[in-house]
């Protein structure tokens, strides 16, 4: 698969495919990779913070995900607000970081997961999603819904739950959607063990 070049914008968050990213952008050089993705008609990538911080350097994950701006607004602060959704994933095969300080990456974008219908056996994640996507207010609510395809309830599922975000990122990383939910169901039971689902 051919690679491409595209600013990396390395955060101490996970976005999955199909996901919102709702970000305050401030730095000189992400106002600036904004207005050049806005203007060029291009996303930008969101990578897990290994190390370092978002006002720094830092060391990243490999693995992310293209955010696209859908919509953006000028805060009464001054700052400027956008609203991103999650495209298709990417693994990072370098970068460089120019001397303003945005990490240009050149990535190998990945294949789509493909449909899996949801089983029976994960119907009970289903009312989960429906209860927490019901709590999550905007911009959630004007999602469109796919509750048939394991691989929509499992990237919901893993964004919306409090998961650490080393494990929310191995289950970006996963390739297989009922992989994905079988790894969650644990997880979900002992966050309901602790009253945190």
């Amino acid at each position: 698969m051919a690679e491409l070049t595209l600013p990396l914008f390395p955060l101490s968050t996970v976005l999955f495919p199909g996901g919102h990213l709702l970000l305050r952008i401030f730095e000189p050089r992400y106002l600036s990779m904004v207005s050049s993705c806005m203007r060029e008609e291009h996303g930008f990538g969101v990578v897990l913070i290994e190390k370092g911080s978002e006002s720094g350097s830092a060391e990243f994950a490999t693995m992310g995900t293209i955010a696209e701006i859908v919509d953006w607004h000028q805060g009464s602060d001054g700052l400027l607000g956008l609203t991103t959704e999650g495209r298709d994933r990417f693994r990072v095969t370098g970068y460089e970081q120019q001397a303003d300080g945005l990490y240009i990456g050149t990535i190998e974008m990945l294949a789509k997961e493909q449909r899996e219908n949801l089983t029976e056996n994960f119907s009970g994640l289903t009312e989960l999603l429906k209860g927490l996507l019901e709590d999550a207010g905007a911009p959630y609510d004007r999602m469109p819904t796919d509750f048939d395809d394991a691989s929509w309830v499992g990237y919901r599922l893993a964004e919306l739950l409090p998961l650490p975000v080393s494990l929310k990122q191995s289950l970006l990383e996963l390739e297989d959607a009922r992989r994905r939910l079988e790894r969650l169901e644990p997880q979900i039971a002992e966050l309901a063990a602790s009253d945190d689902v």
